[in-house]
């Protein structure tokens, strides 16, 4: 199983999957276009930097899992819509008889994985360098894993972290829980502000299983995190 590449304008999707045939690209075309086609009659969706109360009137799924989403992680839509592409993504492949498949949608990540992963965590960091990884056991159900930063990718940052990783069962509140968290690395030290951040964390501990926090020469973490190996062999890459 090797990486494949699917490429949709502003959406770039590296997966690997047990399932020799399927139209993933079609299945992305299909609710982009739906999410496309919210925001051209609704352009506070895409601009909103906090939660927007979701409308009473039918929605398309995609456009559904990110107003729910954002209002968990406490952010605006949009700052969910990697990792929704991702989850989703994931859930076509496990419904067409996928057991070990994994989406990477700009370091977000939707996996479900038969046997042992190894994802690399890349921060940049000069103490930990690029070298490190978490070790994902093989598991049955879905797991997301997304990464936010602020000096690392185009993604809107209030913080100052390398890197900040939630893991959790959805990478659509995952996606937002990055960024939310990663706004709160700030003060006048390196500490202050991965403590900063692991305060902010407290707030959203029913929604991930743990977090990586990464800023300068101070590494937090809270709730329970895969094993951190080294290695410069990845399956996967943040």
């Amino acid at each position: 199983m090797n990486f494949q590449q699917i490429d949709l304008d502003e959406t770039h999707i590296r997966l690997t999957t047990d399932l020799p045939n399927h139209d993933l690209k079609r299945f992305i075309f299909n609710i982009r276009r739906d999410l496309k086609n919210y925001i051209l009659k609704n352009k506070e969706f895409s601009l909103a930097l906090e939660p927007l109360e979701m409308p009473e009137m039918e929605l398309a799924s995609i456009v559904f899992k990110m107003y729910e989403s954002s209002a968990k992680a406490d952010v605006g839509p949009m700052a969910c819509v990697a990792g929704t592409i991702s989850e989703m993504s994931l859930e076509y492949l496990i419904n067409n008889g996928s057991n070990y498949s994994i989406v990477e949608n700009g370091g977000d990540i939707s996996l479900v994985n038969d046997k042992k992963v190894l994802c690399g965590i890349y921060s940049n960091n000069e103490i930990l360098g690029n070298n490190i990884a978490f070790e994902i056991k093989s598991r049955k159900k879905p797991l997301g894993i997304c990464t936010s930063s602020a000096k690392i990718g185009h993604s809107i940052s209030f913080g100052q972290s390398d890197s900040v990783t939630v893991i959790g069962e959805s990478s659509s509140v995952c996606d937002g829980l990055a960024t939310r968290i990663a706004n709160d690395v700030v003060g006048d030290t390196s500490e202050d502000k991965v403590s900063n951040a692991l305060e902010c964390c407290e707030n959203f501990r029913q929604y991930f299983y743990g977090v990586l926090i990464v800023c300068d020469e101070n590494v937090g973490t809270i709730g329970k995190l895969p094993r951190i190996v080294e290695s410069e062999e990845f399956t996967i890459k943040l």
